[in-house]
């Protein structure tokens, strides 16, 4: 019988691989602190994302977002948060009805020097993602880049900004998740064999957005 959030018609190579985790045990993962990867469609990005829950966020992790991936560490937040730290989207020109909607960048107020090594970064989200944090917190701009999730959730837009909001949730953690592009390291970005390669080597757990739609549907 197929577990709750597995999808029927995943990749053979990802199941063949032992890296593919069902959305359940990836909850249960996160709440742990440990990264997992999302996978999207192939007719999508086709990219896998690095995901952490913020409020969990580890040197190591970040550390670890910036050798293996785009460098670029994002913040998954709902809209409701990024009003509370008095965030504003970035100026669009010409771009996608899709396009993420990131906001302006940012660093910690406090704690920091110059914002760039792994352990600004996570001061930089721990103060972004804290109980009671407010635009006092941080500065503009910064080495930390904000994404709103679209407020429809996965059924409206099934990226990974959505998903891992939607994961963060599931793990009862503050709704925040940051997440690194997966990247080869001749710069292309990483498909499905690299994806595995790297979720054996770092012993992550893999999941899909499209199981992660499955499970919600189901629950």
């Amino acid at each position: 019988m197929r577990k709750k959030g597995e999808l029927v018609d995943m990749s053979v190579e990802l199941l063949a691989s032992g890296v593919f985790a069902p959305v359940d045990k990836v909850v249960e993962a996160a709440a742990q602190g440990k990264a997992f990867v999302l996978l999207d469609d192939a007719e999508r990005e086709n990219e896998g994302d690095l995901v952490v829950l913020a409020d969990r966020v580890s040197a190591a992790t970040i550390n670890m977002m910036i050798r293996h991936g785009s460098g670029i560490v994002c913040l998954a937040i709902s809209e409701q948060h990024a009003d509370r730290l008095g965030l504003a989207l970035m100026p669009r020109r010409n771009a996608s009805d899709g396009c993420p909607a990131f906001t302006t960048s940012i660093d910690a107020r406090y704690g920091i020097t110059t914002g760039v090594s792994a352990y600004d970064r996570v001061a930089t989200i721990l103060a972004a993602v804290a109980e009671h944090s407010t635009a006092d917190d941080i500065v503009t701009p910064g080495h930390v880049f904000p994404i709103i999730a679209d407020s429809g959730g996965i059924t409206k837009r099934a990226g990974h900004t959505e998903a891992s909001v939607e994961i963060a949730k599931l793990a009862g953690a503050t709704g925040a998740a940051v997440i690194c592009e997966l990247m080869n390291p001749d710069g292309t970005m990483s498909r499905l064999p690299e994806i595995v390669a790297f979720a054996q080597a770092h012993d992550v757990g893999v999941t899909t957005i499209k199981g992660l739609v499955e499970y919600l549907s189901s629950a």
